[in-house]
C-alpha cells in the first residue's frame, strides 16, 4: 500500500519540514506541552499502575516493573525510575476493603486517562478543532473512554514487544554461534526496526483517532513515521542531554519531578510537530481533516483593538 499521495516526491519533503516547523513554532509547542507535562506527573501512577497489571497477568507483574523501570532508566536516569517505581508502590496496598478497592480503580482510572485528555485538547487545538459546546456530558465520559482505550493499546504494544524482545533473546545464542560478528549489527537493527514499527502504529493511532477529527490513514501514516523516526532520535539525544547536563541537580528532592516534567515536555514538541506534519501534509494534498459529530472547525482572526504608543498618555490619548 502507498502510504504518500502519488503526487508526493521527495524534493517536496523539505518545504513541508519547513512550512510544518513555521506552523508549528506558531501554535506555541511549548505551552502546550508544559500542559500535558503537568497532567502526565499526574496520571503517571495510575497509568504505571494499569499497564503493570495488564501485561503483568500475561507477562508477569515483576517482570513488567523491572522493564519499565529499565525504560524509564535509560531514558531519564535512575534516580528519577526509582522514583516513579515508589510512586507505583505506594498505590498498591493492602488489605483494602471491596468499596475502597473499586473507588481506588476508579481513580486510578480517571488519573491515568487525565494526561491522555489534555493531549487530546492540545491535538486539537493543533487541527485547528474545538469541542462543541453542545455536546455535553456525553462527551466527557467517551473521552475518558477513548484514553481507557488508549491505555490497552498501549498495554498490547508493550506485550507485543516484550514477546518479540523475548524471542530475539531465545534465538541470540543460535545466532552469535553462526554468525559472531554479524549478531551484534543484525540485533541492533531488529530492535530499531521494532522500536519503530510499534511507535509508528501508537503514533498513527494517537493522530487519528485521539483528536476530534475523522481522517483516513493515508493522512496520518507519513506523519507517524517521521514522528516515530524523530521521537527515536530525540530519546538517544535526551538520554544523553539528561546524563550529562544533570538539569534537575539544581532542583534538589524535587529533581526526578522535574527530570520527568522535562522528559514529558521534550517528547510532546516530537508529537506536536508529527501532527502539524500531518495536518500540513493533509492541506497540501487535499486530504480530508475534518471535524467529528462532536466538535467543531474554526480559524482564529486578530483584530486590533488598541495600539500603544510611546509618547505622554494625554498625546496619546488625543492621537487615538
Amino acid at each position: 500500500m502507498n502510504i504518500l499521495d502519488s503526487k508526493f516526491k521527495i524534493k517536496n519533503l523539505f518545504p513541508l519540514l519547513k512550512e510544518t516547523a513555521i506552523k508549528w513554532n506558531s501554535d506555541n509547542p511549548f505551552r502546550l506541552g508544559a500542559v500535558v507535562a503537568y497532567y502526565a506527573v499526574l496520571s503517571l501512577p495510575g497509568l504505571m499502575v494499569l499497564l503493570i497489571n495488564m501485561v503483568g497477568f500475561i507477562w508477569g507483574k515483576e517482570i513488567v516493573a523491572g522493564q519499565l523501570t529499565n525504560e524509564i532508566a535509560s531514558a531519564i536516569g535512575t534516580d528519577a525510575a526509582t522514583a516513579i517505581q515508589s510512586m507505583v508502590s505506594e498505590t498498591q496496598g493492602e488489605n483494602k476493603t471491596l468499596i475502597s478497592s473499586i473507588i481506588g480503580i476508579a481513580t486510578l482510572i480517571f488519573g491515568a486517562t487525565g494526561v491522555f485528555y489534555q493531549l487530546q485538547l492540545s491535538l486539537n487545538e493543533i487541527f485547528e478543532i474545538k469541542i462543541d459546546p453542545d455536546a455535553g456530558v456525553l462527551k466527557v465520559v467517551t473521552d475518558r473512554a477513548r484514553g481507557f482505550g488508549f491505555i490497552l493499546v498501549i498495554g498490547f504494544l508493550l506485550l507485543t514487544s516484550f514477546v518479540v524482545s523475548a524471542g530475539i533473546n531465545i534465538l541470540s545464542d543460535y545466532i552469535v554461534r553462526l554468525f559472531p560478528d554479524v549478531f551484534l549489527y543484525l540485533a541492533y537493527a531488529l530492535n530499531l526496526v521494532l522500536s519503530l514499527s510499534i511507535i509508528a502504529i501508537l503514533f498513527s493511532l494517537i493522530f487519528k483517532y485521539l483528536p476530534d477529527i475523522r481522517t483516513s490513514w493515508k493522512t496520518v501514516l507519513p506523519g507517524a513515521i517521521i514522528t516515530s523516526i524523530l521521537f527515536v532520535l530525540g530519546k538517544e539525544l535526551l538520554g544523553f542531554y539528561f546524563g550529562k547536563a544533570d538539569p534537575a541537580s539544581a532542583y534538589g528532592a524535587a529533581g526526578s519531578i522535574v527530570l520527568i516534567l522535562l522528559w514529558v515536555s521534550y517528547s510532546c514538541l516530537i508529537l506536536f510537530f508529527g501532527a502539524e506534519f500531518t495536518w500540513v501534509y493533509a492541506k497540501k494534498y487535499s486530504r480530508q481533516v475534518v471535524p467529528n459529530k462532536n466538535a467543531i472547525q474554526y480559524k482564529e482572526k486578530e483584530v486590533v483593538v488598541s495600539k500603544g504608543c510611546d509618547i505622554p498618555d494625554e498625546d496619546c490619548e488625543e492621537e487615538k
